[in-house]
């Protein structure tokens, strides 16, 4: 009997043990914020603990975690007239604590996102209001070389006020990291690059070098679902979501949906999209007069989505939010608010509930999760 509930006591403080996360906050620093804020993350309660924040850090507003997960790298010096510049910190998981260790200029201005290759060696960023994106060798320590390779767009679509020029808003793998796709705004269109990690100048354009959008539509975000054969891409000026099948570099068009309920007339402002961890549902974030997020379910056959409903963010601007590695919470930052809500995630619906729990961070823009242990 000693020996079982023994067995017992390992089998729960390893699933306890396993549901501790660390989350990472990228902010704006122009309310108060000191840059990059570091908690634990409980999934079995939804409660968080602060563990660490950076100092003099200028708007580190988006961030990605690297695979090996000693770095962490942000788009730093957003929304400044001068050009941006990517950062890289050193993440301490005794600790919890994030040290800066260099930066270099994103070759354009106003780095809105960051991504990084699988093998540690390649890191990517998108220049929003440069309209270009740029691609940097990392050092063995983490650190960033110079950059490698700028890529600059030309065109524009048919917002005279938002499409004026390219607004590159994301840059994002294909799941066989044999392809980089990214979404741009201004130009409506999603430009296709042939990754080679072993080439001094890494991208070159697809065989099939863009799809275009329906005009108006103001591509943001992208994600793939894990089975690798679908995408789906959110328009921030449409409030839509298109859904694609993937193969082999190349997107297909299939759906349109829209993130809003029917016959909406405020303002449209989508922003984040993901998957839950098992498939089975599609989020979205909706800024302008709704401050929502949308869920859909996604079909197991045919990766189409429905409309299942429209969850209140309890603040204003969800810019950016994130499902925890297990499944069980959905945490939006609201941008405007200084909050990040905690939701508890119906694994048969997809329905988020009010938990109560928020955390309190100046101008919270990004959020990224990482396994503790």
């Amino acid at each position: 009997m000693r020996v079982t509930l023994s067995l017992l006591f390992l089998v729960v403080t390893n699933f306890l043990t396993a549901q501790s996360y660390y989350l990472f906050v990228g902010t704006y620093t122009d309310s108060g914020s000191k840059g990059i804020y570091v908690y634990e993350f409980n999934s079995t309660s939804g409660k968080a603990r602060w563990l660490s924040n950076t100092e003099n850090i200028i708007n580190p507003s988006f961030l990605v975690i690297a695979p090996n997960k000693k770095i962490i790298y942000a788009a730093t010096e957003t929304a400044l007239k001068n050009a941006g510049s990517i950062s890289a910190f050193a993440f301490d998981r005794t600790t919890g604590k994030l040290t800066f260790v260099n930066k270099q200029p994103s070759g354009g201005d106003n780095p809105a996102y960051v991504t990084i290759n699988k093998n540690n060696k390649w890191v990517f960023c998108g220049n929003y209001t440069g309209g270009s994106l740029s691609a940097f060798k990392i050092n063995s320590d983490g650190s960033l070389q110079p950059l490698n390779q700028n890529i600059k767009h030309s065109g524009n679509s048919i917002d005279k006020l938002r499409q004026e020029k390219p607004h590159v808003h994301s840059t994002v793998f294909s799941p066989d990291e044999k392809y980089l796709f990214v979404p741009d705004l201004g130009i409506d269109k999603v430009m296709t690059y042939k990754f080679t990690a072993t080439s001094a100048k890494p991208l070159q354009p697809a065989k099939r070098p863009f799809i275009a959008v329906e005009p108006g539509s103001g591509p943001r975000h992208l994600t793939f679902h894990a089975n690798g054969k679908w995408a789906y891409l959110v328009g921030e000026i449409s409030g839509t979501v298109d859904a694609f099948t993937y193969k082999k570099g190349t997107l297909t068009f299939k759906q349109r949906i829209a993130t809003h309920p029917p016959g909406f007339q405020g303002t449209i402002g989508s922003a984040d999209i993901h998957i839950s961890p098992d498939g089975n549902f599609l989020y979205t974030s909706n800024r302008g007069d709704e401050n929502t997020i949308t869920i859909f379910a996604v079909d197991a056959n045919t990766g189409l989505l429905t409309l299942k409903g429209f969850q209140p963010t309890l603040g204003i601007k969800p810019r950016n939010f994130t499902i925890d590695p297990s499944g069980n919470f959905l945490l939006v930052a609201n941008q405007d608010t200084n909050n990040i809500v905690v939701f508890k995630r119906d694994r048969q619906t997809g329905l988020l509930r009010v938990t109560g729990e928020q955390i309190k961070v100046p101008t919270p823009v990004c959020l990224q999760m990482m396994e503790k242990d």
